[in-house]
């Protein structure tokens, strides 16, 4: 009985985090396609989007409309991100992608957090930011 029962949990969390993984990559699929609203269109309203490094970009960004701000400065300077994994546990995804900013390439992983409804509710970029620190100098 206790199995049954774990195995009916676990079963609805993985094909949560699978349900993830796939919005996940249509979104990455719509922005390489520059298809802004597409990739927004599984993202929550109050989105918690964070930029690391020590530039002008970085810091925290709420909301799809500063997200879109923050999208357009990074297009103005060839910015491109081809992910090669998808990694989902529950409500977070992994992605893993080559990031291109002004023809540099550099090696990143983004955590995606979804909330319970599926929204993508937070975002990170784990990389290392000196390229970015470079194109967007204080």
């Amino acid at each position: 009985m206790f199995r049954a029962s774990y195995l009916k949990i676990h079963r609805r969390e993985t094909m949560g985090a699978e349900e993830n993984k796939r919005s996940a990559e249509a979104a990455y699929e719509a922005f390489q396609d520059g298809d802004a609203e597409g990739a927004m269109a599984n993202m929550d309203e109050e989105i918690v989007w964070t930029s690391p490094g020590d530039n002008a970009l970085s810091g925290t960004y709420k909301g799809k409309g500063e997200v879109a701000g923050l999208w357009g400065q990074l297009a103005s300077k060839q910015f491109a991100t081809v992910p090669s994994d998808f990694i989902a546990d529950g409500a977070k995804v992994v992605v893993l992608t080559t990031v291109t900013l002004e023809g540099v390439d550099v090696e990143s992983a983004d955590i995606l957090s979804f909330g319970a409804d599926g929204k993508l509710v937070a975002f990170e970029t784990r990389g290392d930011p000196s390229n970015a620190n470079r194109v967007f100098a204080k």
